[in-house]
């Protein structure tokens, strides 16, 4: 194991810290932190069981992220589908056997917790507790309470695990129907962020750079081949995600891979299968209508005849993708409201995680 670069000397050789991090929380960092700086080495075992809804990948990999400025932490991952019964020494035995077999061969003499279980499980390894912020004053959160309520502790959760619980919902229609108005206009509601349509960016570059050839050239003219609508969808994706890393609970996102593959039917007479296969599934899809739209020709539109047919496809399209649409009509307020309407109560329904808690022999969870 590496040791701390400042080549002080430590008062623990190898530390290590167990928890499920169901996610992981300012709470969880606090405590890695304060075990980095007392110990050589420092082994995190994220311990969680197979019922829980967040990936053991995941979870690693977001702590790893979280703390490479110290790289004498090391994070493991193990899943552990033994209940928790803190009165049954068979109960300990096998949940230690997990987090041994996690550590490895060197010797632990400190375990870092927050938890009351921390002292016992220190005796079993024959090392020392270390009680850190037991009573939640220094960081007053905890993963129970970021489970029950991911926006009321979104300021605890890093750029990672935020991206994992956004609710991403994606403003699809025709041309000139206000999608980029919507989207923009939902983030200033909700004080997030959007992320604007990569496609029209390329429709720009592609523009001018035929204009630098041919000066009267008109979108009109813009060719468009498969590849162009590859490219679009892993750009809008990434700027997708990396948009989710900074984002409020809801991330609103002008068109999707869904929306990108009606607009590749309409250039080339179909989608290709690379384009529907990037399709993702978003909280909702909001579907802006062309009615009462007029079309506002800004030299990048070449579809006002075509605005009733996209909005059949986009319709047709997203009826069986299994993601609740909601259509927005009418003039632009009454559009926002609508939407509004739609996103509270997404908010409103909040998040589904499983239960941690396994159930003992008997069939009763423990207490």
């Amino acid at each position: 194991m590496t040791g701390p670069g400042d080549g002080g000397e430590r008062e623990f050789r190898h530390g290590m810290v167990v928890g499920k991090f169901y996610p992981p929380h300012a709470g969880h960092h606090a405590l890695i932190e304060a075990a980095a700086a007392r110990c050589a080495a420092v082994t995190v075992v994220v311990a969680p069981s197979r019922r829980e809804s967040i990936p053991l990948d995941d979870r690693v990999a977001w702590l790893r992220e979280a703390h490479a400025a110290t790289p004498w932490v090391r994070v493991v991952g193990r899943y552990d589908d033994h209940p928790v019964d803190y009165a049954d020494p068979v109960v300990w035995d096998a949940h230690c056997a997990v987090f041994r077999e996690a550590v490895g061969p060197e010797p632990v003499d400190a375990v870092f917790s927050s938890e009351a279980y921390g002292a016992e499980l220190a005796r079993r390894f024959d090392a020392v507790p270390v009680c850190v912020d037991s009573d939640r004053r220094g960081v007053p959160v905890s993963g129970t309470a970021v489970r029950a309520d991911p926006v009321g502790h979104w300021r605890w959760l890093r750029p990672p695990v935020r991206a994992w619980f956004v609710r991403r919902v994606v403003v699809v229609g025709a041309e000139s129907t206000g999608t980029t108005t919507m989207a923009a206009a939902l983030a200033a509601h909700y004080r997030t962020a959007w992320v604007p349509e990569y496609g029209r960016e390329l429709t720009a570059r592609k523009l001018a750079e035929l204009r630098s050839r041919r000066p009267e050239a008109t979108v009109f003219d813009v060719a468009w081949g498969r590849d162009d609508f590859v490219e679009v969808v892993r750009a809008q994706q990434a700027a997708e995600d990396a948009a989710a890393r900074t984002s409020g609970p809801l991330l609103f996102c002008d068109t999707d891979a869904r929306a990108t593959a009606v607009w590749e039917e309409r250039y080339l007479g179909s989608a290709s299968p690379a384009v529907r296969a990037a399709a993702r599934r978003p909280a909702p899809y909001l579907l802006t209508d062309h009615e009462s739209v007029p079309f506002d020709d800004d030299g990048l539109r070449d579809g006002e005849h075509l605005r009733a047919w996209m909005t059949g496809r986009f319709r047709s399209e997203l009826a069986d993708g299994g993601v609740p649409v909601v259509e927005l009509r009418g003039p632009h307020p009454q559009r926002l409201a609508t939407a509004t309407a739609a996103c509270d109560a997404l908010l409103a329904a909040g998040w589904s995680l499983a239960d941690p808690q396994l159930p003992l022999p008997d069939g009763h969870l423990a207490s």
